[in-house]
């Protein structure tokens, strides 16, 4: 059966509330686990461009509310800004590779790729471990700026409650820093 093409927005700024699962029995993800996703996943946002709205990290899978810029929204001067963010300031990115780096770098399925496949080569060599990760292809959906936006939000942060590991959101965001904090945890 053939693949369903997602819905990309090229033109535009817009919101996706992107989700992917686990391919491993039980709540794999601990909390250095949990810190290195988010480690990962701000360093991402940097190179990419993508603005981090909200995101959850539960132990057998992420919900990310992410904003890819539209092609408008920046310029040569910023790709190549970012080329040298990567590859060093006396890099040269050649004229010619632009294009290419404006596409990878503005698409969701790209930011997302290098998101999970960083994670799971990170998992792998903790756990001595060999193959998939993840267990499908990640799901997104285009969330509309406004209440839909704010409700996605919501979802989003309420996850920990109707799992039942904190009370309120916020308590889970706190909680998962101290521990991470008080491990010493770095990723």
């Amino acid at each position: 059966m053939a693949r369903i093409t997602r819905i990309m927005i090229t033109e535009e700024s817009t919101a996706y509330h992107v989700m992917s699962r686990t391919a491993l029995d039980g709540y794999v993800m601990g909390d250095v686990e949990k810190d290195f996703f988010v480690k990962l996943l701000k360093q991402k946002a940097k190179i990419y461009f993508a603005e981090i709205i909200g995101f959850c990290v539960m132990g057998n899978h992420f919900h990310l509310l992410v904003r890819m810029l539209g092609d408008g929204d920046y310029t040569d001067k910023d790709i190549v800004d970012r080329y040298k963010t990567i590859y060093g300031k006396d890099a040269v990115l050649p004229e010619d590779r632009i294009n290419f780096y404006r596409d990878k770098w503005a698409s969701l399925s790209e930011f997302v790729k290098e998101i999970k496949l960083g994670f799971c080569r990170f998992y792998n060599k903790r756990h001595g471990r060999r193959g998939f990760f993840w267990g499908d292809r990640f799901k997104s959906v285009v969330v509309e700026n406004g209440d839909t936006l704010i409700n996605c939000l919501a979802y989003i942060d309420l996850n920990p409650v109707r799992a039942g590991i904190v009370e309120r959101p916020e308590d889970y965001r706190l909680e998962f820093h101290r521990l991470s904090s008080a491990k010493g945890n770095t990723g």
